[in-house]
């Protein structure tokens, strides 16, 4: 007979599984009170900053990379990466707390939805934040190759 706590068959994997549907899907009951939708996703902001964070991380370090290799050589300076961090961080919790405040309305224009809306608006907003937050890494990448190639055939 196999025990299950929490999912912990198959190496830990199914237990993973388990935290990430905990996560982005709502297994409870589907809060019907304000306060308890703005509770919800508030329990959630601190797995949306690490998700947004490491992504910043991880761009701003490929920025910092690219930018000091050559043909551009110049890397961005101390004050430009703290104050821009600071900016997009404050914007990215200005936009989470849109989430809630985009539920709590769809919920009185479409109540017989509302057991999916808040859900889904977080693992959309998640994503959309996660990949707009590596989008110039993508973009400084490009930028290097074009200027490395230009050089090259100039």
């Amino acid at each position: 007979m196999t025990v299950w706590l929490y999912g912990t068959k198959y190496f830990g994997v199914e237990r993973f599984m388990t935290a990430l549907s905990r996560i982005f899907f709502r297994h409870e009951m589907v809060p019907s009170r304000a306060g308890a939708v703005i509770d919800w996703w508030e329990s959630r902001r601190g797995v949306y900053n690490i998700g947004v964070g490491a992504a910043g991380l991880f761009t701003l370090a490929v920025v910092n990379i690219f930018a000091a290799l050559p043909p551009m050589g110049s890397p961005l300076g101390l004050i430009p990466n703290i104050g821009l961090t600071v900016i997009y961080g404050t914007m990215a919790n200005v936009c989470y707390t849109g989430g809630w405040l985009a539920e709590l309305g769809l919920r009185r224009w479409m109540p017989y939805e509302s057991d999916t809306i808040g859900a889904a608006l977080f693992r959309y907003g998640f994503a959309f934040s996660v990949g707009l937050t590596l989008f110039p890494a993508a973009l400084m990448a490009l930028h290097w190759i074009g200027r490395s190639i230009a050089t090259i055939l100039a």
